[in-house]
């Protein structure tokens, strides 16, 4: 059982990792990505408020995944958050031609395709981390 604790701490750490990466990003070039998300097709409309949202939905879910108590919430609102991140780039490649970056950092280097997998592979990793953390 501590090694089941172990790996999901340690997966817990990346997912820390990668949405405070990403919502600090995210808030450092506040101007640059409210305007890319005014350019998505999907979201144009309420870009302003997704602009506030996200970065403040990520803080939050990391300090979930950071408080033991708190984690298995933490673990299911970081498959969510993957999963909708997930479809919503997997929407764009097939349906968008025009694609803003709305992402932070480095991740926005990657190219649509390489964000889907990368994006692929965090969303599995985040079922894995709740299966290996079963309700007491």
């Amino acid at each position: 059982m501590k090694k089941r604790n172990k790996i999901t701490e340690a997966i817990s750490a990346i997912f820390i990792f990668l949405f405070v990466y990403t919502a600090l990003s995210k808030i450092f070039t506040f101007n640059l990505f409210s305007k890319a998300l005014k350019e998505t097709p999907l979201i144009g409309g309420i870009a302003t408020y997704i602009a506030f949202l996200l970065p403040a939905v990520e803080l939050t879910v990391s300090l979930l995944l950071l408080i033991p108590r708190t984690r298995r919430l933490g673990l299911y609102s970081t498959f969510a958050l993957m999963l909708v991140f997930t479809l919503y780039i997997g929407y764009m490649i097939i349906f968008t031609p025009q694609r803003p970056c709305t992402c932070g950092g480095v991740l926005e280097k990657m190219t649509w395709t390489q964000h889907l997998i990368f994006n692929i592979f965090f969303t599995i990793l985040s079922f894995t981390a709740i299966l290996m953390n079963p309700r007491k």
